[in-house]
């Protein structure tokens, strides 16, 4: 903003010299207009600096954004809900022109009609994660970048994230300048685990698969020794989805391929620094040679390659598999179906095992981002949004016990005095709701979960209001598998490629992808030997492949400006 009010004031200056040298008059008048123009934007950087001084805006401003869908609550309306009271009461912030779309498949038809049509949008339009949407934002000029307000306004929790995670700007940065603000997500909660029957390792008295052999023997004493008496032909030990992605949240493999020295399907930094495409990497072949040899062996389902994530989950939760690749979160869902189906079932996280020459590696595309917001050029209070985010981090986040916030956001929603005592148990109050439209969604330090897991997983006393509401939710295997997690907090591999599709992307990607699926799925399944893998990537890099990863680190240097 200073940069273009330098830019009009500059303007005026010539034109008003050239007036007074035509009129015959002296220049007296350009210098009152400058210092009139120059109090004006010192009184417009006093007032932001002083809203942030006092962490509201008095008097209070409007500003115009998107808010999702929500359910309300006593009595409440879009133009009259806890939230927007709470806002203008707190931060001196009320909305205006504000866009409700019915759901994320609508707002992001309505954004793309207004960028066609030239439509003016809100001052804070939300981005969700989607390259291609955030550069045809950019391309409107409708949007300033962030980088002055950023850092000058950002609270210490929101600038340290981005200092130890810069590659969460990449999506967001062009020419050297970065666009849209990130909104933080929790890190490590998509982090690849190993799910194993319990019960299972226990009456086979197996010890933890450190290394891929380790857990072969384990594979095989489920099918051939069962512990519930299941015949071998309806054991497949190993759940997997291989029907559209390997490298997925549940029943993956990017813990096998990471066993081998690579992560399939995204893009890797190689030994020099620059991205190389996993899929082609020589361990992508070495991992490929084992899921025969598993599929052979009867460790993999024979239909795996029809099914998707809760397709492959299924087989474990029937009872029919002992080990399922996925998250923490596993004993939320689908955990509970195992246990109510099959008697005496049990089932524990375990480390990701280590390949032939040790080494490890799991999947992570969560920087601790899940969405972003760029700001309008035409906003008067540009610095607002910064100003509400901050205090939901410094304030909700994390809140301190005896806080306002210690139980909840709103009594009488997430909260309330039941019997004399403070709950936020939903089963005892009759209007419960958390579903308040906060602008940017619920605030999340993006550490702070996995953390806490670790903490009530030592045993150690839930102390803040956050903690013993994670003590209270979350299963003791959910605390465990936070602590699996976090021992392997090294092993995670980064995707580095954030951007739009290249040019050589949008026309060849789709075949290329193809040809990956389908030669991967052959060589698993013995239609092709593992040597095939070899004419693959020579093919993948003569059709586009070669110069899809050229244009790649074209874009990962030039957005990469640490």
């Amino acid at each position: 903003m200073k940069k273009i009010r330098k830019s009009w004031q500059l303007l005026m200056i010539s034109s008003l010299v050239l007036v007074t040298a035509c009129s015959g008059t002296s220049n007296s008048g350009t210098s009152n207009n400058d210092v009139k123009k120059d109090e004006t934007a010192s009184t417009e950087v006093s007032a932001s600096d002083a809203a942030f001084a006092k962490g509201k805006y008095d008097p209070p401003i409007e500003i115009s954004t998107v808010i999702m869908p929500k359910k309300f609550v006593n009595g409440d309306t879009k133009e009259n809900n806890v939230h927007d009271r709470w806002m203008l009461d707190k931060l001196g912030i009320k909305h205006k022109d504000t866009w409700y779309p019915a759901g994320a498949d609508q707002y992001k038809q309505q954004l793309q009609l207004a960028i066609a049509s030239g439509e003016k949008l809100p001052d804070f339009v939300f981005v969700p994660t989607d390259p291609i949407l955030t550069n045809q934002l950019i391309d409107t000029g409708q949007f300033i970048a962030i980088d002055e307000l950023f850092e000058k306004y950002a609270n210490k929790t929101w600038k340290d994230h981005t200092i130890n995670n810069p590659e969460l700007w990449y999506p967001f940065t062009r020419d050297g300048k970065k666009y849209n603000l990130p909104i933080l997500e929790y890190t490590d909660n998509d982090d690849t685990l190993l799910w194993l029957r319990e019960d299972w390792m226990k009456k086979l008295n197996l010890a933890a698969p450190k290394t891929i052999a380790d857990l072969e023997i384990v594979m095989d004493k489920f099918k051939n020794e069962n512990p519930d008496g299941l015949a071998p032909k309806d054991v497949y030990p190993l759940a997997i989805s291989l029907k559209n992605n390997t490298n997925t949240w549940m029943g993956g493999l990017d813990w096998l391929f990471g066993a081998y020295g690579t992560i399939e399907e995204q893009w890797n930094k190689d030994a020099d620094g620059n991205l190389e495409y996993g899929s082609v990497n020589p361990g992508a072949k070495q991992a490929l040679a084992k899921m025969q040899e598993w599929m052979d062996k009867g460790y993999i389902h024979p239909d795996s390659a029809l099914w998707d994530e809760g397709k492959a989950a299924e087989l474990w939760t029937k009872g029919n598999a002992g080990v399922l690749p996925g998250a923490n979160w596993v004993p939320d869902w689908p955990a509970p179906d195992l246990l109510k189906t099959v008697k005496g079932a049990d089932y524990k996280a375990y480390p990701v095992p280590a390949g032939p020459d040790g080494l490890i590696g799991t999947k992570w595309q969560n920087s601790g981002v899940n969405s972003s917001f760029m700001i309008n050029k035409d906003a008067k209070n540009p610095e607002a949004l910064i100003l509400y985010y901050n205090y939901m981090l410094d304030n909700l986040a994390n809140p301190t016990t005896g806080s306002e916030y210690e139980y909840g956001f709103a009594k009488g929603y997430d909260w309330d005095v039941v019997d004399g005592e403070p709950t936020s148990n939903k089963d005892k109050i009759p209007t419960y709701s958390n579903d308040f439209t906060f602008i940017t969604g619920p605030a999340r330090i993006p550490n702070l979960y996995m953390n806490t897991l670790v903490k009530i997983a030592d045993g150690k006393k839930a102390e803040t209001a956050y903690e013993k509401q994670i003590a209270d939710f979350r299963k003791p295997q959910n605390w465990d598998a936070g602590k699996v997690v976090m021992s392997q907090i090294d092993v995670r591999k980064q995707n580095y490629f954030t951007g739009a599709s290249t040019p050589t992307m949008i026309s060849k990607w789709n075949l290329l992808r193809q040809s990956e699926l389908e030669t991967f799925n052959k060589i698993i399944y013995g239609k092709l030997p593992v040597d095939a893998f070899d004419e693959f990537v020579a093919n993948w890099k003569s059709n586009g492949g070669e110069q899809i990863t050229k244009e790649v680190n074209e874009w990962f240097k030039s957005v990469n400006t640490k």
